[in-house]
C-alpha cells in the first residue's frame, strides 16, 4: 500500500484512518496464512520452485503460462492427451465396436476386393484390414496426406454419402500396373503437380470396382447401391457433414508385390443410421432377444380364446329425465330398419358389419364386412 504524507494523513477523518487500520491487519493476515499455508508448497513444487521459494510465490500473481502448466495444457493452450477436458469430449464419439457386425461386412469386402483387383490389375494383389475406428469428420480432413485423391461417393437406398481416399503410393501404382509397369520395380512418384486425366480415369475405375464390391458386401445386411458422385483433390471441397460428426474410419493395405499404397473409407454415421439396428447384431440373422417358441405358443393360444361379440340392433340418445320416467312397459323406438346392417362388437371397438336374420328360431348376423381399427386404411 502506498505510504501516507504527513499532511495528507492530516486531512483524513478519524474513520478512514481506523479502516486503513484495519485493511493493514487484514493483508498482513493473508500473507502470513499463505507463506505457512501447505498449499502455496505444492503450487510452487507443481511450477519448479522450491520449498524456500514458496513465499515468493504465494506472494505473487501467476502468469498465464503458470496457470496452464498447473492445468496440464501445453505451451500453445492445448490441452495434452491425458486432459480431463479433451477425455469428455473424445467421450462424445460413439465406439464402432458397438456396431459388431461392421467388422463381418468389412471383412468380407476385403475378400472381395482382392479378387476383383486381381482381376482389374492381372496381378497378385493383397488387400488387407489394417484398422476400424471412430474419428470426427473435421479432425480426419486436416490428417489426410496430400496429394491424394477424394472420392465422394452415394449410397442410393439411405440417401447419404460416404468418403473413399486413395493415398498417392497407391495412385501411381495402379497407374504403373494398369499401364504395363514392370513387376519388381516400385513406381516412380511425381510431386508437384497434378494428376492428369489419365491417372484420374484409372483410378476412377478401381474406385468403381470398390465400390462394386462394398455393395456386394452389405447386401445380406441391406441391398444398398453405392455410386461414385465426384473426385477432389483438395479436403474442403469434400466436405460432407459437420466438422464434429462422428465417422467411422476403415483403413486398408493394397500390395502389389513392391509397390502398393493405402485406401480409406470414411462413412458418416448418419449414412449408416438407416441400418443401425442391423448392424448391432453380434451375427447375422441375430433375433434380438426373441423366443420363437414363446411366440409359436402364443398364437396358437389366442387362436383358441373364446372372444364375446355384443350385436348393436340399434342405439339412440335420450335426455336422463326421460330415461328416468319409463316404467314396465313403456315402447321405446328406434330408426333400425330390418334392411339396416348391424354391428358387432367386441367391447368399445367395432368389428363387424352384417344384415340382421333369423336363424333355428335364434336372432342371428351374418358378418359381410370387416371394420378396420381407426387410424387404418
Amino acid at each position: 500500500m502506498a505510504d501516507v504524507t504527513t499532511q495528507d494523513a492530516e486531512k483524513m477523518s478519524e474513520e478512514e484512518r481506523r479502516m486503513m487500520q484495519e485493511w493493514e491487519a487484514m493483508a498482513s493476515e493473508g500473507e502470513g496464512a499463505a507463506s505457512e499455508s501447505p498449499a502455496s508448497d505444492d503450487m510452487a513444487a507443481a511450477m519448479g520452485v522450491d520449498s524456500g521459494d514458496a513465499e515468493a510465490v504465494s506472494g505473487r500473481i501467476l502468469n498465464q503460462a503458470e496457470i496452464d502448466s498447473l492445468l496440464g495444457f501445453d505451451g500453445d493452450g492445448a490441452g495434452s492427451e491425458a486432459s480431463g477436458v479433451m477425455a469428455l469430449v473424445n467421450a462424445a464419439l460413439v465406439n464402432y465396436e458397438r456396431l459388431p457386425m461392421l467388422d463381418i461386412v468389412f471383412d468380407r469386402l476385403v475378400r472381395l476386393m482382392t479378387t476383383s483387383l486381381r482381376n482389374l490389375t492381372s496381378d497378385n494383389v493383397e488387400v488387407s484390414l489394417d484398422q476400424i475406428s471412430t474419428v470426427r469428420f473435421g479432425d480426419y480432413l486436416n490428417s489426410i496426406p496430400l496429394p491424394a485423391m477424394l472420392s465422394i461417393f452415394k449410397a442410393e437406398e439411405w440417401d447419404n454419402n460416404g468418403l473413399i481416399v486413395v493415398d498417392s503410393s497407391l495412385i501411381y501404382s495402379v497407374v504403373d500396373v494398369l499401364l504395363g509397369g514392370r513387376k519388381g520395380t516400385p513406381s516412380i512418384r511425381v510431386e508437384g503437380r497434378p494428376y492428369t486425366t489419365i491417372e484420374t480415369r484409372l483410378v476412377e475405375r478401381m474406385l468403381n470396382v470398390t465400390l462394386s464390391d462394398m455393395s456386394t458386401a452389405f447386401d445380406p445386411l441391406s441391398p444398398v447401391s453405392f455410386t461414385l458422385d465426384r473426385m477432389e483433390t483438395n479436403p474442403r471441397f469434400a466436405a460432407l457433414t459437420q466438422a464434429g460428426n462422428a465417422c467411422v474410419l476403415v483403413r486398408m493395405r493394397v500390395d502389389m508385390g513392391d509397390r502398393g499404397g493405402r485406401i480409406e473409407i470414411l462413412i458418416p454415421y448418419a449414412t449408416l443410421e438407416p441400418i443401425r439396428e442391423l448392424l448391432l447384431q453380434m451375427f447375422m440373422g441375430e433375433k434380438f432377444g426373441r423366443d420363437s417358441i414363446w411366440e409359436t405358443h402364443l398364437t396358437n393360444e389366442l387362436y383358441q380364446t373364446d372372444v364375446e361379440l355384443q350385436a348393436i340392433l340399434g342405439e339412440k340418445t335420450v335426455m336422463l329425465r326421460e330415461m328416468l320416467s319409463w316404467q314396465k312397459g313403456t315402447v321405446v323406438m328406434f330408426n333400425t330398419k330390418p334392411t339396416d346392417q348391424v354391428e358387432m362388437r367386441c367391447g368399445d371397438f367395432p368389428m363387424y358389419l352384417g344384415p340382421l336374420g333369423q336363424k333355428e328360431g335364434y336372432i342371428a348376423v351374418k358378418i359381410e364386412r370387416y371394420i378396420p381399427p381407426e387410424g387404418e386404411s
